[in-house]
This record gives C-alpha cells, sequence and structure tokens, in this order.
C-alpha cells in the first residue's frame, strides 16, 4: 500500500504542517484538512509513514462524528473539492481529507477517562487524584473507574508538551458555562462511544476531543475524534487490571522505540519493516471493528 507522508498541494494555500495533518485555505471560511500518514511517538514525527494511517483515521472521525450529530454539530461541510484541485492532487486527498468550517478552536483539550492508565495512573500513584478528581483508594493500573472522569489539558504551543489541568483552569481558559458544556459533552460522547466500542470487542480506555467555536459561539466538534491516534483502545478480551493490555494503536512503535537507546528526541529512528507493518494491520483492525469497513 502506498504512504503519504507529506501532502503538496498547489492549488490551495498551505495553512500550516501538524504532527499528521495538513491544512490548506478554502477562501477564508473553510480548510481542507488532509490526514497524512506520519506518525509521531513521544512527540517526535518518525522518518517512515505508517501506509494507510491517515485514510483509516478519517474514515474513523467521519464515522463518530455522524453518529454524534444528533448531541453536537461538528467542522464537516459538503463542498466539493473537484473544481480546486488538479487530478494529482484530488488523488492526494482521496480517502484522507475532509472540507471544514474555520472555526475559533479552544485552547482545552478534552480527555476522558474510563480506565486508569498513563499519566492518568501516574498522577494517582503520585496524588490519589487525576487532574484534581480524586479517585477512591487501592486502584490498581487499568482499573476501571467507578465512573468516568473529565481530565483536560491545556494545548501547549507547538514545540511543548501538552499541560494537565483542573476543571478551575479550565473555567478561567474559556469561562463557566462554555467549560460546563465542554465537560459535560465529553463526557456524554465517551460514554455513548464506549458503550457501542464494547459491544464490537474494544474498550476505550480514554480518549481526547477538541472543540471549537463558531461565530454564533456554537460549540462544535473538530479534528480528529475516537481514533486509534487520539485514544487508547484495548482489545476487551485481553483486558486484566494491574496489567497493560495491548492497544490498536501507535502502541506497538512505542514499545520498539522503548528497546532503543534513543534519547527521544528529533530525529527519530528508522522503524523496521514488520514494525511498520504490524502498526497499520493495528490501525486497520481498528477501524473494521469499530465501522464495519
Amino acid at each position: 500500500m502506498d504512504a503519504l507522508r507529506e501532502s503538496n498541494l498547489k492549488s490551495l494555500p498551505l495553512i500550516a504542517r501538524g504532527k499528521v495533518r495538513d491544512l490548506y485555505a478554502i477562501g477564508t471560511d473553510k480548510m481542507l484538512i488532509l490526514a497524512s500518514d506520519r506518525l509521531s511517538a513521544f512527540d517526535v514525527i518518525m522518518p517512515q509513514p505508517i501506509p494507510g494511517k491517515g485514510k483509516v483515521l478519517t474514515a474513523v472521525t467521519r464515522f463518530w462524528m455522524k453518529r454524534f450529530e444528533h448531541v453536537i454539530p461538528n467542522h464537516e461541510t459538503q463542498a466539493d473539492l473537484a473544481a480546486l484541485l488538479t487530478p494529482e492532487e484530488r488523488a492526494q486527498c482521496e480517502g484522507r481529507s475532509v472540507v471544514a468550517r474555520r472555526l475559533k478552536a479552544l485552547p482545552v483539550e478534552a480527555v476522558a477517562r474510563g480506565y486508569l492508565i498513563g499519566s492518568g495512573w501516574k498522577d494517582y500513584c503520585a496524588h490519589g487524584s487525576v487532574c484534581g478528581v480524586k479517585l477512591p483508594a487501592g486502584l490498581r493500573m487499568a482499573d476501571k473507574l467507578p465512573q468516568p472522569i473529565f481530565t483536560p489539558a491545556y494545548k501547549a504551543p507547538a514545540g511543548h508538551h501538552d499541560e494537565n489541568i483542573d476543571f478551575a483552569r479550565v473555567v478561567e481558559l474559556v469561562g463557566p458555562a462554555l467549560a460546563a458544556q465542554i465537560r459535560d459533552t465529553t463526557l456524554r460522547l465517551y460514554t455513548e462511544a464506549a458503550t457501542y466500542a464494547a459491544q464490537r470487542g474494544i474498550l476505550i480506555a480514554d480518549t481526547k476531543f477538541e472543540f471549537g467555536v463558531d461565530e454564533a459561539s456554537t460549540l462544535v466538534l473538530i479534528d480528529e475524534v475516537l481514533t486509534p491516534d487520539s485514544s487508547r483502545f484495548w482489545p476487551a478480551a485481553q483486558w486484566r487490571p494491574g496489567a497493560n493490555p495491548p492497544s490498536f494503536d501507535k502502541q506497538y512503535v512505542r514499545d520498539y522505540l522503548e528497546t532503543l537507546d534513543w534519547g527521544k528526541k528529533a530525529p527519530g529512528p528508522q522503524l523496521p519493516p514488520e514494525v511498520i507493518a504490524r502498526t497499520a494491520e493495528k490501525y486497520r483492525e481498528a477501524q473494521r471493528l469499530l465501522t464495519g469497513a
């Protein structure tokens, strides 16, 4: 399968390149979001792309956004790209792009956790809480929480790590009414998604959502939604409290990188073909289980 590490569209002005997505302007009110096959681990973009990864991220995001239309509007439009791009450019975009409204992105990464793992587990071990949310004593790694919790992060500028924050800080950043709406919407989306995914053999340990607001200050779901990049998906059959289960994402790459004498700074090391192939397979398996495609 061909891989796209970086898009090259001359017909549209480039706004920015993120770790995975390339953004292009379409007039002043819309933009093209193109998901490349780049993979970042430990905030470093790896030299080799993962074939088909961007198409998986796009398909899974569109699946969830469609499913959540009864809860919250999303950024997607029905604009036709055919007249704006050359045939070669359209081929680059096929299956991995969406035309979105240009909205004001909020500086809060809205994280929902249903299980105790990752940075949440570290915070719990140190403080007995996660982002200011007090949890019962005696929980084990990967334990299911009594109920899902909202554990936001401040979206740091490029080149810096996001910072875990408490709800009071979210209120300072966006105001009390919008903070409450972000929290409540995040937990509702997570709960609905976790119930759906569990019926298909996937546990959603945690996930992050991103939101923007339009000219009317309406909250809008943006960016990617419940993908293997933005979520921790576990095979339900392999979940055991007290251990870190395997996951349907780039954890396979992270585990490999942890075996190397590498300082976790750019440039990233070359990935063996079997690591690339296995990672691509995990992304496709998550898409198949969740969407049936």
